[in-house]
């Protein structure tokens, strides 16, 4: 019988620079946004693959793709998602990560909420709403929050395989699940786009940030007898 451990977690050196990155680059929309220099970017963004009528372009199957996308991203689906990641964290008997997993989330909430209620930008009238949407516009809790949840349960996950490639796969899922749910706000005509990139870097850097400051290393799940090897308990990224 061989021995489970969990320590295999994005190093926090490069975490805590991603999750630098991630801010400086919504900070730099804020300011972009501030000076008025994103007006003609948010405009064209909203109306790229538009038709004469206002409505997307293409087949049908791109609109029914973006409304399961940002179901996706919606407070319920993607809070059940939280939930099971919780459960499933305590199911292996890792406790403590389930409960960093879940003030990872709900902080996430928290931040957003409060960059919305600070900004207080309203939604774009360019192009019709295609879903109900209420609320300020920036930065796009869908995709901030999207974010926070897909980035974090994939960097939690990674974390039980010793496998680099299987860890690099999930957290690649992970980005692109939250990314194809910031695209699918601007197809639907309810955010800017600088409301989704803004709101998809904040919810990236803050899961990053997260990972990197709440995680503690290698930790074992379980008494089995053999040991691995001691390459396999290293930290990768």
């Amino acid at each position: 019988m061989r021995q489970v451990t969990h320590g295999f977690r994005i190093s926090p050196r490069n975490a805590l620079l991603g999750a630098a990155l991630c801010w400086l680059g919504a900070a730099v929309v804020v300011w972009a946004l501030r000076g008025g220099y994103a007006l003609a970017f948010d405009r064209e963004g909203l109306l790229f693959w538009r038709d004469e009528t206002l409505q997307p372009a293409g087949p049908r199957f791109l609109l029914d793709l973006a409304l399961a996308l940002t179901a996706l991203g919606s407070v319920l689906i993607r809070n059940l998602f939280a939930l099971a990641a919780v459960g499933a964290l305590v199911a292996l008997r890792l406790r403590r990560e389930a409960v960093l997993f879940a003030l990872t989330v709900a902080g996430g909430w928290l931040v957003n909420s409060a960059l919305k209620a600070l900004v207080g930008r309203a939604r774009p009238q360019v192009v019709p709403h295609l879903v109900e949407a209420s609320g300020n516009s920036f930065p796009s809790g869908h995709s901030f929050n999207g974010a926070v949840v897909y980035i974090a349960m994939a960097l939690a996950f990674a974390a039980l395989s010793p496998r680099a490639g299987v860890r690099r796969s999930l957290i690649g899922a992970g980005v692109a699940v939250s990314l194809a749910i910031a695209w699918s706000r601007v197809w639907l005509g309810v955010h800017w786009p600088t409301d989704v990139v803004a709101g998809w870097l904040a919810g990236a850097g803050w899961a990053l940030l997260a990972s990197a400051l709440l995680y503690r290393p290698a930790k074992k799940i379980s008494d089995l007898s053999t040991p691995e090897p001691p390459s396999a308990r290293s930290r990768w990224c």
